[in-house]
């Protein structure tokens, strides 16, 4: 079987394995499982397989025209490089051991069925993505994942947040796949094809006439759907879904798509150094940003959520710089252990029975309950701080190493403001990261919140997933590094002295900061004495605690079912945590900047449509109304009176002609 037939079977099985699920789902529920977890399994093996075969040398490229279309053509094409052939398995692996994780995490789940086929759906679709050789393919699958976001994000949808967090994933997404769009056809039409490869040969020969405005078009696309500043904030909404989604959506799909697109066009943004420093900007926002909200967020999904995107601002710093590389090196190594850290958070929630349990600040007691995911999440957590010898270590410092390279000048394909930007942004992040790594480790396995049921011990599928997912989070990164430079356009991954040493240390700083200020804050809540229950709960209950401790009042009595007021976060934050905890209040921002304006219009449009346009409508309508209601008074059917207005009629005109002759 030829290398192409086996990359067509990759996105093609999870997508008939949903057709199948969606059809077979209520009338032949034994298949439900099978379906769901056997082609995702069978994608991965093939998805490995073609990498086997790729071995990160030549390009695979194989296509066929789609369709006539008069001007530009659009053809199903493949391109398989080393970028999307590892992508690939990424992405394979992450659906196969979410699937699997599924299916003790949603084992009473009445609408498992629809819900494993959709997964396997937005598996398809992500394939599609990295495998597409053409733009309008590409846009295809950009665009199914965007619905099945949708759909999956509101699989809870009694929930009123489950809706509204769909909603607002879809919109906002929508909101930057509009310039998108826009950008796409002006390539095109620029280079006169769909075909990446002849696309990137346009772009090398100068035949794109306007690269600045098409590259920005296109970076808003990638800023909806990669959850990038100013469009994020879809992103930590979206833990209302299912909690494997999460791991889905922020390991290996959807938000690793945008990132993908850009490491793929890499040439055209590097044709334009304004949309390059454009792009280092968003970064460096996304990544500090995100840090300082992760810190403040007590839900343990919202922090990992934050996480996601400050993580995806190390990837898009490396694109600002000029070395996809190093962000495809961090996707992978990312893939994996934020995977990890959701399932793992997933095993949190599932052993307390509710997703009350997600806020940390009422967990208590889970070390020893349990256990798999305490270790697990752990290596995680380690390899999100960027502790060597973690994954996230390597691939992190590629990152920093790529901005520093820039910075001193070793490089023309970057502007060195962007390396600058990007450089103090990540050095900043690390600190911030390995803080609310900390913060989440210690409030979530050393907390004194909630003592909640013991609902017994998880599935043995979730159990097995989270130990497979911790392998490569710890070993990925020592073993990539080396090997993965021939598949990267052979560019260096190697840590660098200097940037390695200043983001471990960091990171070594800010973990102390927090387990300091974690003390000191428990310390404090120890001489808290137990009393009633907050009298005020609609209150931020964190505040309150907080409030009492300054006073060292009592605020709660019985401390099993209050929050843990020991929250670093709080301490190290001080007057920015409560905006940080609000994601610096950016949906009131835009909802003052962009939704009441076009609520205002709206409602401006709707008063002259009632009062002006129906007016005059109406007014333009009683006049021929009037006139026939005066005729049909007219209309009374006697003949006599007919016979008379005759009469009548005749002797006035009669009389009218003979004053006419008269003075004549």
């Amino acid at each position: 079987m030829t290398t192409t037939t086996l990359a067509v079977l990759v996105p093609l099985l999870p997508f008939l394995g949903a057709a199948a699920g969606l059809l077979l789902g209520h009338t032949a529920p034994g298949f439900v499982r099978p379906l769901a977890v056997l082609p995702p399994l069978a994608s991965l093996a093939l998805a490995v397989l073609v990498a086997v075969r790729q071995g990160g040398g030549t390009a695979v490229d194989a296509h066929t025209e789609l369709t006539p279309t008069g001007s530009v053509p659009i053809e199903l094409a493949l391109h398989i490089d080393g970028f999307a052939a590892l992508v690939a398995v990424l992405v394979a692996f992450v659906a196969a051991c979410v699937q699997i994780y599924s299916t003790g995490y949603l084992r009473d789940d009445p609408r498992y069925p629809s819900y494993a086929a959709l997964v396997s759906l937005f598996t398809s679709a992500m394939l599609l993505v990295v495998y597409s050789g053409d733009l309008i393919v590409l846009l295809v699958g950009w665009e199914v994942m965007g619905i099945c976001s949708y759909f999956l994000v509101g699989h809870y949808w009694e929930t009123p947040e489950a809706r509204a967090a769909s909603l607002k994933a879809f919109l906002v997404t929508k909101l930057g796949d509009v310039p998108f769009l826009i950008g796409l056809l002006a390539l095109a039409a620029d280079a006169g094809s769909f075909r990446i490869t002849r696309v990137l040969g346009a772009v090398a020969s100068g035949g794109i006439g306007h690269p600045t405005a098409i590259a920005l078009l296109l970076l808003a696309g990638v800023a909806g759907k990669s959850a990038q500043f100013p469009l994020h904030t879809w992103l930590p909404d979206a833990m209302a879904g299912p909690t494997p989604v999460s791991a889905l959506i922020h390991a290996a799909t959807m938000v690793a798509a945008g990132v993908y697109f850009v490491a793929r066009l890499l040439p055209l943004f590097e044709a334009s150094r304004a949309a390059m420093v454009v792009l280092a900007v968003m970064a460096a926002v996304t990544m500090t940003g995100s840090a300082l909200a992760a810190l403040a967020q007590d839900d343990i999904k919202r922090v990992l959520a934050y996480s996601t995107i400050g993580q995806l601002g190390y990837m898009t710093g490396a694109l600002a710089v000029g070395d996809r590389g190093a962000a495809v090196f961090h996707l992978l190594s990312h893939g994996a252990f934020k995977a990890l850290l959701f399932l793992a958070a997933g095993a949190v929630i599932h052993a307390a029975g509710t997703n009350s349990l997600a806020a940390m600040s009422r967990m208590h007691g889970l070390r020893d309950r349990v256990p798999d995911a305490y270790w697990t999440m752990t290596v995680a957590l380690l390899a999100l701080a960027a502790i060597p010898p973690f994954s996230g270590f390597f691939s992190k410092e590629s990152v920093l190493g790529a901005a520093e390279h820039v910075t001193s000048g070793h490089t023309g394909h970057a502007p060195g403001a962007a390396g600058w930007i990007v450089l103090v942004a990540g050095l900043v992040t690390a600190l911030l990261t390995a803080a609310y790594a900390t913060r989440l480790w210690l409030l979530a396995f050393r907390g004194r919140g909630a003592e909640a049921p013991d609902h017994g011990r998880q599935p043995l599928a979730m159990t097995v997933v989270l130990w497979v997912l911790a392998v490569p989070s710890l070993a990925f990164g020592g073993l990539a590094y080396r090997s993965l430079p021939g598949w990267f356009d052979g560019g260096g991954l190697t840590p660098t002295p200097l940037t390695s040493i200043l983001g471990t240390g960091l990171a070594l700083v800010g973990g102390l900061l927090t387990y300091g200020a974690w003390q000191r804050t428990a310390a404090l809540a120890a001489r808290v004495p137990l009393g009633a229950v907050a009298a005020h709960p609609e209150e931020d209950a964190g505040l309150v605690e907080a409030e009492a401790i300054a006073a060292h009042e009592p605020a709660y009595g019985d401390i099993a079912s209050a929050p843990d007021p020991a929250d670093p976060g709080r301490l190290l934050l001080g007057p920015l945590h409560r905006y940080a905890a609000a994601g610096f209040r950016l949906d009131a921002v835009y909802s003052a900047l962009f939704v009441r304006p076009v609520q205002a219009g709206a409602s401006l449009v709707r008063f002259l449509d009632r009062e002006v346009v129906d007016t005059y409508v109406g007014g333009a309508a009683a006049l021929p109304r009037l006139l026939g209601a005066a005729v049909r008074r007219a209309q009374t059917g006697n003949v006599q009176t007919y016979v008379s207005a005759l009469l009548a009629g005749t002797v006035v005109l009669a009389v009218a002609v003979l004053l006419v002759a008269t003075g004549a």
